[in-house]
């Protein structure tokens, strides 16, 4: 949700539409599996798909993009009805759409990093704090409707994706790369961490006697 300037930026609203649209369809699955009506499908598939950039914007002053671009809430309301009629064909393809769903991980992480070296410059703790918030916010509220604990604080490699390809985007940025090179560097760092841990089922350690 940020306009880099850059010939690149085409593809990289091209990776942002695909991870909206992936990040509102878990939000929507999570609906439909807690036998959510219609409009529960279309606000739980919203939250997840926008809410981290909200979030961000709110926080950094900006007017919120999602308010300002239409065709964000567009998406996540069509993925929503999407899902609500073709449930039972598409669960089958879940695994693809997670694959996008890393994507946009990476995706977001990047771009909310990038809004906050624009406003604040580079300086680390921010674009960290809206990197991560911005790829992880909306799954975090989706989760909290639902009444259950955030998967990101109980499984997975997935948060911890977005911390590393931040901390890559940050050092490649700092050493005077290109903020379009450093941006999919940090973009495939995050994504790739993601896959390799959904293909390898990485967990991160807990406290002895709470291990599944």
């Amino acid at each position: 949700m940020v306009d880099f300037s850059f010939p690149i930026d085409g593809f990289i609203s091209i990776l942002d539409y695909l991870g909206t649209i992936a990040f509102a369809i878990t939000g929507a699955s999570k609906a439909i599996s807690h036998k959510a009506d219609i409009f529960g499908i279309i606000v739980l598939a919203t939250v997840v798909g926008v809410a981290g950039g909200i979030m961000r914007d709110v926080i950094f002053g900006r007017f919120p993009t999602a308010f300002s671009d239409p065709i964000y809430i567009s998406l996540t309301v069509g993925a929503g009805i999407v899902m609500f009629f073709l449930y039972s064909k598409l669960k089958n393809q879940m695994n693809t759409w997670l694959v996008f769903d890393a994507i946009g991980l990476g995706v977001f992480s990047i771009i909310g990093a990038s809004i906050a070296y624009q406003i604040v410059g580079l300086s680390f703790l921010p674009m960290l704090f809206a990197g991560v918030l911005t790829a992880i916010g909306g799954g975090i509220l989706r989760d909290v409707f639902v009444r259950e604990i955030p998967i990101v604080f109980v499984k997975e490699v997935y948060a911890v994706a977005s911390v590393v390809g931040i901390i890559i985007f940050y050092l490649v940025l700092s050493s005077g790369v290109d903020i379009q090179v450093a941006s999919v560097i940090g973009i495939v760092s995050a994504t790739g961490i993601r896959l390799l841990a959904m293909k390898y089922n990485w967990n991160l350690p807990k406290a002895k006697g709470t291990a599944d």
